[in-house]
């Protein structure tokens, strides 16, 4: 009988040491899990496209002298969409250094879409991709007031084929700049009205 109750014990020691390294593998397990699913839910937060949002009053597009620069470089959107792609970013990166070192110019972001769609589609869509660059310069550091943005929708596309590539190419927004108009001089004062000198007078009896 004792032989008998001792394997019984020995028997439920065995079973809760099983028990319990069950458990703590299982926790172990879960927390790999989590961890695993937290990263990649970070990661996909960290994939999506930056989208900023930054109101500062737009400089003038009085004038048509905007001029492309090689230093300048377009960028491109997928097809229907404002977000601006890890490549473009890189890209808009460097176009604000050069902004930046160089007071004095007004800039132009002008926003521009495929063929398919309705004109006022297109040209709201094209509005929407300057101003998500120009709000991007603004958050790189170049002043707000000196960058202003237009759409030409699917007018004036690099490429006229009806292909992916041709799409594609005219799905851009292209940043051009010029020399910042010189403030007009102010007014000159009027200059003061001349006054008649007081005749003086005579005196003495008629003759």
């Amino acid at each position: 009988m004792a032989t008998t109750r001792g394997g019984a014990a020995v028997l439920t020691t065995v079973l809760a040491c099983v028990l319990t390294l069950s458990g703590c593998a299982t926790s172990k397990m879960k927390l790999k899990h989590q961890n695993e699913a937290d990263k990649n839910k970070a990661g996909s937060q960290s994939e999506k496209p930056y989208v900023p949002g930054v109101e500062v009053t737009e400089a003038s597009l009085r004038g048509s002298d905007f001029a492309s620069v090689p230093e300048l470089e377009t960028i491109h959107f997928d097809y229907d969409s404002a977000n601006l792609a890890d490549e473009a970013l890189a890209t808009l990166k460097k176009n604000a250094e050069y902004l930046k070192a160089r007071s004095g110019i007004e800039v132009r972001i002008a926003g521009y879409t495929d063929e398919r769609g309705t004109v006022e589609y297109n040209l709201a869509l094209g509005q929407k991709r300057a101003k998500t660059v120009r709000e991007y310069y603004i958050r790189l550091g170049v002043p707000g007031d000196s960058l202003a943005t237009i759409s030409y929708g699917k007018e004036s596309p690099t490429c006229s084929e009806s292909t992916e590539d041709c799409w594609a190419q005219n799905r851009r927004a292209l940043t051009s700049v010029r020399a910042q108009a010189a403030a007009p001089a102010p007014a000159a004062a009027p200059a003061p009205t001349p006054t008649a000198a007081p005749v003086p007078e005579t005196g003495g009896a008629h003759q």
